[in-house]
């Protein structure tokens, strides 16, 4: 079984670098380096081989307990199909990505730093293929822990402790909410697998009740406005594998549970609160893309743009539509690839520089072309340019919303304007203009900075040029959403 294969990859991967000595962090990299290399290439082996059809796949059935006093234990099941795969190569993708692009700027601890993101690849890849209500709560809630001690232990600021608790007390605090909603599905139904509680009804009364505690954890994690409050932080103080993972597969567990949970347990709750749902996601894409704009700070103007764009998501999302759900999976994806590459983009300026104040650059492509040039691939995706692969997304989304609205399809309509008004200016102010006195020195990127964006390059272009096959396993496994 690939899946299994994939999951023992890790954990090999994360015993050899236990027995590493710590003294010896090049090997420490590289080993890591090349296990997540064969994570991702049984990934790719493991989207080859799934079959197009609607049916879960490459099924692992756990027995973890037979019984416990009055507790009857089930077998739990993880499995795959055309939604999660995606997810799981991204999850794979991102791992060797921020291995290189941390490759210098972790210089302590770089064990326990490489076990941390080794660990939350593990544990997202079984948030994405579990089949148990209870399963997806604790791998949900075990990704906090690495991920606050990648931004507490290895951020780079003053303010980094503060960013930790804010990211940890928001994420821990809206999901209490969906552990007594859990709660409250097994003792009405007997039984927290999946596959058993889409063959059950649930009251109306009670699903509007089961999907607001859902939906708070979720909103929280996408994040929807007003649970904001903890990203920009977060991003701005974690280091750059930290941001990288956060805005390319944290912020879309929401999403996913959406998709995969909320939605198929609670379609009447989900239909009924929709018109709420879609006014918090129109706030998000306006007031996001009209805050962005007045940022200072490059990371932290990358970090709002996020949640204009997941707006969008949540819109697609709940018009209940075939191109809505296509749009925000795709748009989830293609934003996982290209704000991860944002970040990059900016914080190679800043440790060059030293500053991610966006006044004090200039004309950085007279002394950086190469540099320039990736960073003008990475800005047109942003503002979803034809042939890139946010533009598929967003004009799915459009579709999806003018098809419910025509005044919901103009408002949201409105983000797509800010952002290329916010990206063109970042990249205008960055990049051309005279050179600005305050960059004394600024060499081009080197090999290992390149080869770190390299695949983000290709994917933005690829799933562009060549969405059909994504949009396509993804068409065939929605019937069961609507």
């Amino acid at each position: 079984m690939i899946l299994t294969c994939i999951v023992g990859s890790i954990l090999v991967s994360i015993v050899i670098i236990a027995l590493i000595p710590r003294e010896n962090s090049l090997k420490l990299r590289q080993q890591a380096l090349e296990w997540s290399l064969i994570t991702f290439a049984l990934s790719i082996l493991l989207l080859v081989n799934l079959h197009q059809e609607a049916q879960f796949q490459q099924i692992i059935e756990f027995n973890w307990v037979s019984t416990i006093g009055w507790f009857e234990g089930s077998p739990i099941l993880f499995a795959i199909d055309g939604i999660s795969i995606f997810f799981i190569v991204l999850s794979t993708l991102l791992t060797p990505i921020c291995i290189l692009v941390s490759w210098n700027s972790i210089k302590f601890l770089v064990k326990e730093f490489i076990i941390c993101l080794l660990g939350m690849e593990l544990l997202l890849i079984g948030v994405f293929s579990t089949l148990d209500l209870l399963i997806f709560y604790v791998l949900f809630e075990s990704i906090l822990i690495p991920m606050f001690l990648i931004i507490g232990v290895w951020g780079a600021r003053a303010e980094k402790i503060k960013a930790a608790y804010y990211f940890f007390f928001y994420t821990l605090v809206g999901s209490i909410l969906m552990l007594l909603s859990i709660a409250v599905i097994y003792r009405i139904t007997g039984t927290t697998d999946y596959l058993s509680l889409t063959n059950i009804q649930i009251d109306n009364n009670i699903q509007i009740w089961l999907f607001v505690g859902f939906f708070l954890s979720l909103a929280v994690k996408i994040p929807m406005i007003p649970f904001h409050i903890w990203l920009p932080l977060a991003h701005v103080e974690a280091p750059l594998a930290g941001s990288v993972i956060l805005a390319g597969i944290l912020l879309k567990l929401g999403g996913y549970g959406f998709i995969r949970f909320a939605w198929p347990l609670f379609p009447e709750a989900t239909e009924y609160l929709a018109p709420i749902i879609l006014t918090l996601s129109l706030i998000a894409v306006i007031y996001g893309s009209l805050t962005t704009c007045r940022q200072v700070d490059a990371k932290r103007l990358i970090a709002y743009s996020s949640v204009a764009h997941m707006g969008i998501v949540t819109i697609g999302l709940f018009t209940h539509t075939m191109e809505g759900l296509i749009a925000s999976i795709f748009l989830m994806i293609a934003h996982g690839v290209v704000s991860p590459a944002l970040f990059i983009a900016v914080t190679l300026l800043y440790e060059r520089h030293h500053t991610r104040l966006i006044r004090y650059y200039r004309g950085v492509v007279m002394t950086m072309p190469l540099f320039s040039i990736i960073f003008m691939v990475f800005t047109l995706a942003n503002i979803a340019v034809p042939l890139s692969c946010n533009f598929v997304g967003e004009f799915l989304s459009l579709v999806a919303a003018f098809s419910t609205s025509t005044s919901l399809g103009i408002l949201t309509s409105t983000s797509m304007v800010i952002a290329a008004a916010y990206s063109l200016y970042l990249y205008n102010r960055i990049c051309f203009g005279q050179l600005s006195p305050y960059l004394i020195f600024s060499r081009d990127i080197n090999r290992r900075e390149f080869n770190g964006q390299l695949p983000l390059i290709v994917a933005i272009v690829l799933l562009g040029v060549v969405p059909y096959p994504l949009i396509e396993l993804v068409r065939v496994c929605l019937p069961r959403f609507l």
